[in-house]
């Protein structure tokens, strides 16, 4: 079975007043992420469905970042909204220490899906305390202090995972004390092992990560954590055999393996977890966004039996008021049941195979400004350069203000063409909605197709 269109059909309804109040209102009162406060223009929302969302000027746009990489069963999906209706009307809340028919049947639910053992499920409010409680496993699992985690990362924005993170959203809040020490993940494209293959990135890259698991000593590392295919810092495939690689040094130095799948999880790469693809089971697993599409918050790490079995008698010191809240799990309930009823993970694997790549690939042919094409399922990026041969970032990295420019432009673009791209530093990602449809796709690679053009003006 393949997913429903998506319900484009209703019309927006310009009103340009009320428009202007949410927006005085949000510019009073409301404080952004990751932002000056004073330098950002939040466009207000009036409405969302299916793969698209409008303004109240009556602007459409189809969403190519499915927000932030977590609808991926697209806007106001009908089954998902009334479960939440449902619940709301039955049990609208209650704490977390009691069994509750829409937490049970979650947790069941995503266990069911989970590789190998990872069968108890703890839950969290989002993707980033996932991180938090699963570091807080592994170190209390192996009485380690240090975590190693990859420089082109990102974990989450609260103290633990934020330290984790690799990527520059870091550098404000590292103190040099969280535990935590970096390290080079593959990406031949920006090879940091002078690596010519695939094969030779991968071994080189292993060769690395033991060798900085022995000069800060094994007995140190509780935990290696990686996002199984990163996300936000790249949508970097790792190569073949190198996930199998880091299981078999974990398991040789007794150090906890994490796969952060929060953005990754839950259809986005065609399968149900990124780790199917690679076949290896972690011993904990960070999820959140995709598994109710982010209606309603909620996250979660799964479990291994062993790690499990380490707070049988043992208390595990830490929880949440909110954890495994009864309208975020019915939401995740009906989203994980639409998902298998519609195929929307075989949908995703079949349109980004069919669809997604070749189109991009030919936009890269026919675009200098393309340096690399890469990604899975519904899953992609694009690395944009000003010159292919020397491979140079189309904007410098962490560039902002005048510096960002050029990526700027190419943003500006994407908008006016009626599409809303997802845009960090050098690169644009692909990533709509796992229910998308062909011909949406096809739209949307067409107003790609426009925007790249201002990219081209910026290269040599």
């Amino acid at each position: 079975m393949t997913p429903q269109p998506s319900p484009a059909h209703r019309t927006p309804q310009p009103n340009p007043e009320a428009g202007a109040a949410v927006k005085a209102a949000d510019r009073a009162h409301v404080f952004h992420s990751w932002s000056a406060q004073d330098l950002i223009d939040p466009p207000a929302v009036a409405g969302a469905e299916g793969s698209y969302f409008w303004d109240y000027d009556g602007r459409r746009y189809l969403d190519f970042a499915s927000g932030l990489v977590f609808t991926n069963i697209g806007y106001q999906h009908p089954k998902v909204v009334a479960a939440i209706q449902e619940q709301a009307a039955t049990m609208a809340t209650f704490a977390p220490a009691f069994a509750v028919e829409a937490r049970s049947e979650a947790a069941r639910l995503i266990a069911e899906r989970t590789p190998g053992d990872l069968d108890k499920i703890f839950f969290t409010n989002g993707g980033a305390d996932a991180v938090e409680h699963a570091v807080r496993m592994a170190r209390l699992h192996t009485g380690r202090p240090k975590v190693l985690s990859a420089y082109r990362s990102y974990h989450g924005g609260t103290e633990q995972a934020i330290n984790i993170t690799g990527d520059p959203r870091r550098w404000a809040s590292d103190g040099g004390a969280a535990g935590v020490v970096h390290f080079w993940a593959p990406f031949l494209y920006r090879s940091r092992f002078y690596a010519e293959t695939e094969e030779q990135e991968c071994a080189r890259a292993l060769e690395h990560l033991e060798t900085t698991i022995t000069f800060e000593g094994p007995s140190t590392v509780a935990a290696i954590i990686l996002e199984t295919v990163p996300g936000t810092a790249g949508i970097m495939m790792p190569p073949p055999g190198y996930l199998a690689g880091v299981r078999e040094l974990c398991d040789k130095y007794g150090i906890v393996f994490v796969l952060d799948e929060v953005m990754a999880g839950f259809g986005r790469t065609g399968e149900w977890f990124a780790a199917d693809l690679s076949g290896v089971v972690p011993d904990l697993m960070t999820f959140a966004k995709g598994v109710n599409s982010g209606y309603v918050p909620l996250g979660g790490v799964a479990i291994s039996g062993e790690i499990a079995q380490t707070f049988g008698k043992r208390p595990y010191p830490g929880g949440l008021t909110y954890s495994g809240h009864p309208l975020a799990c019915a939401a995740a309930v009906a989203t994980i049941n639409v998902m298998a009823e519609e195929g929307i993970v075989e949908n995703a694997k079949r349109l980004g195979t069919e669809v997604v790549e070749p189109g991009l690939r030919e936009l890269a042919e026919r675009h200098p400004s393309v340096g690399d094409v890469r990604g899975v399922g519904m899953f992609w990026a694009l690395e944009l350069v000003k010159n292919r041969e020397s491979r140079e970032p189309l904007v410098p990295y962490n560039a902002a203000g005048e510096a960002n420019a050029p990526m700027a432009a190419f943003g500006a673009a994407a908008k006016a063409h009626g599409l809303w791209p997802f845009i960090n530093m050098n690169r644009t990602h692909v990533v709509p909605p796992c229910t998308v449809t062909e011909a949406e796709l096809k739209e949307g690679l067409a107003a790609l197709d426009a925007a790249l053009s201002a990219a081209d003006e910026h290269t040599e």
